[in-house]
């Protein structure tokens, strides 16, 4: 548009409006909204304890015995919704029931502001056509207790209502009649499964079939004193509510005061607790419903809860979350971030309130879920504080905390990189000194935080630098034909051979592999780029950018050792036995190297020959008329 043109108002006679189909809509609202059939149970038990807030609302003196009882009948496969509440008049059956999107719920809570109503967009009623050929619905109002009505439709798209004898009490009868492949729902067993979880928190008490228990007997701690202990009845809840594990601990959810959700305020209130489920590092176990006004809105809003709570489960409420059309998941306004701070504040305190008051506990929290309680402290300071001298690390002697680590180290953390084996397994077992293993969940980081914290020396066994401090120059440099001569006759292809000294004296060498060339190995390989996510393989290629991926491994000799010390008089003596001994201690290193994660240059097999060879070379050497070889210890000191 050019500018300063002007833009002609359209004619009435051209406007038209929009044509709605009916029927497509309600099979997109009633099969499409909902993820699951069991959302129609919800929705119309939501139906009935609206109902019976009207009716107090607006008869708060008259006589009213809320109840919502639902019955199931297999052989007719149905299911029925009964309660005691408002009832409607036959205008506002066709004002309400029959108009898709209007409520009178909303209406109502508008009007009056109570926040015990709990419908919202006038959809819930159509989820019974989610699961039903036909639904039928038998009310009689309050407001005429002497009329009856009965409404009925096949689909949604068209209804009837005729005049019926007026019920007993006012109140209304939805009845479903199930589809075939929702049969199962016609199931009073699976019915009180599915209720109890739907309405735990509903104050009208809701029956299945003839039961004198209503499903949703179970206090609710957060609501009103529970008599006795608290923890215990915290603890009685999270038992009944988390059905998967046995909860640890509990602890509540405050609400937040404030000016607004944008100050971090949130009005919700619940419990959380520790779960007893396995995690393991990158397992997620987070399970936590949202229930909003008392009815179940999202079963698993996980989300809410931060990522490193895989151990947490539990239940809160709120009146100020907003839906999504459909009621089974959460807008992600302000509230909803307010409320993740929220959890995230009571997760931290009730770990500080547990670790205080409750030491058994506490010492079961920490050996279910150490590993996951290493990654927890990475992302919160104040879990840092928390754990940092009692979460256990995963070392070569078991579990230990860091605190043990430096103690058992001299005043060091020793942590290898490598997942251990072999000649390093071997070598930290020599150095009896733990060593925290590297490669498992979140221990490298946390042991680098708590030696910045704590102001100790840390060992990473594999680095370059660490391996300077275990594995120290030699007083004087070999000769490079020595140098040469010993890498030949000790060092497979990728090897590279490393004069140093380190403890114990009786090792005589160490194969340690090179932990940044096996990453650049893997990152390289031809399907990499197909299982790897390329932002994760442009880091890992940074990383091992410094490393042509040459060396492999690095094998250090221990000048140090007598053997070694021995072998080097013998080459420089020209012996003809040095090159026997040396292939012995090849032989070693390979099987050595065999049993270690990573893959061996050398053959196993030739090497296992190779013993035998030089055993019998060097038996051979052995001067004629030496006395038999004595069957015990005590033998040869008899002949000595």
């Amino acid at each position: 548009m050019s500018e300063g043109a002007t833009t002609e108002p359209t004619p009435a006679e051209d406007l038209r409006t929009t044509e709605v189909d009916l029927g497509g809509l309600v099979n997109v609202l009633a099969t499409h909204l909902y993820s699951t059939p069991l959302v129609a149970l919800r929705e119309l038990v939501q139906n009935a304890h609206d109902s019976h807030t009207r009716r107090l609302l607006e008869d708060p003196d008259g006589e009213h015995r809320p109840l919502i009882r639902v019955r199931a009948d297999a052989a007719r496969r149905t299911v029925a919704i009964e309660d005691t509440g408002a009832g409607l008049t036959e205008p506002e059956i066709h004002a309400y029931l029959a108009t898709v999107g209007t409520g009178y719920t909303r209406m109502l809570r508008e009007l009056t502001g109570n926040q015990e109503l709990i419908g919202a967009f006038g959809l819930g009623f159509l989820s019974a056509f989610s699961v039903a050929d036909e639904v039928t619905v038998t009310t009689t109002s309050h407001r005429e207790p002497q009329l009856g009505h009965r409404y009925r439709s096949r689909g949604g798209e068209h209804y009837q209502v005729e005049p019926v004898p007026a019920r007993p009490q006012p109140g209304t009868v939805v009845e479903l009649a199930l589809k075939p492949e929702h049969a199962h729902l016609a199931d009073e067993h699976a019915l009180r499964e599915v209720l109890a979880r739907y309405c735990v928190l509903l104050p009208i008490p809701v029956f299945v079939g003839e039961d004198e228990q209503p499903v949703n007997s179970v206090q609710v701690p957060w609501r009103r004193p529970v008599p006795g202990d608290q923890y215990a009845a915290r603890m009685r809840f999270a038992t009944a509510f988390g059905r998967r594990f046995e909860p640890l601990t509990a602890f509540p959810v405050p609400p937040v005061q404030g000016e607004g959700a944008d100050d971090g305020a949130t009005d919700a209130v619940g419990l959380l607790w520790v779960q007893d489920g396995g995690t393991y590092g990158s397992s997620d176990n987070r399970d936590l419903a949202v229930y909003l006004r008392g009815m179940l809105l999202a079963e698993d809003a996980r989300d809410l809860l931060p990522s490193w709570a895989g151990f947490i489960g539990g239940v809160i409420e709120s009146n100020r979350l907003t839906p999504t059309a459909s009621r089974e998941d959460l807008q992600r306004d302000e509230h909803y971030r307010a409320l993740q701070q929220a959890l995230t504040d009571a997760i931290v305190d009730g770990l500080y309130e547990t670790a205080r008051l409750r030491p058994a506990a506490w010492r079961r929290i920490l050996t279910r879920h150490g590993q996951d309680l290493l990654g927890a402290a990475l992302c919160d300071e104040r879990l840092f504080t928390l754990l940092a001298d009692d979460v256990p690390v995963p070392t070569s002697q078991g579990d230990l905390t860091a605190g043990g680590l430096r103690a058992a180290g001299g005043g060091a953390v020793h942590v290898a990189l490598g997942s251990g084996g072999g000649f390093e397994e071997m070598l930290y077992r020599a150095m009896r000194v733990p060593i925290a293993r590297g490669e498992r969940y979140a221990v490298l980081p946390f042991l680098r935080r708590y030696a910045q914290l704590r102001g100790c020396r840390l060992v990473e066994l594999g680095s370059e630098q660490g391996n300077r401090e275990l594995f120290r120059d030699p007083e004087r440099p070999l000769p490079p034909e020595e140098s040469a001569w010993l890498s030949g006759a000790l060092a497979d292809r990728g090897e590279q051979l490393v004069p140093a000294r380190f403890d114990p004296p009786g090792l005589p060498l160490v194969l340690v592999p090179d932990r940044e060339a096996e990453l650049k190995a893997r990152i390289e390989d031809d399907q990499a780029d197909a299982r790897i996510p390329s932002a994760a393989l442009r880091l890992a290629r940074a990383f091992t950018a410094r490393t042509d991926g040459e060396v492999r491994a690095r094998l250090y000799l221990n000048l140090a050792c007598p053997a070694v010390q021995d072998l080097l008089v013998a080459y420089r003596a020209g012996h003809t036995g040095s090159a026997t001994a040396a292939g012995l201690l090849r032989s070693l290193k390979v099987i050595m190297a065999a049993a270690s994660t990573g893959p061996a240059e050398g053959d196993l097999g030739v090497a296992l020959a190779g013993i035998g060879t030089a055993v019998s070379a060097l038996t051979a050497a052995v001067p004629a008329g030496l006395p038999d070889v004595p069957d015990s210890p005590g033998d040869l000191r008899d002949q000595a």
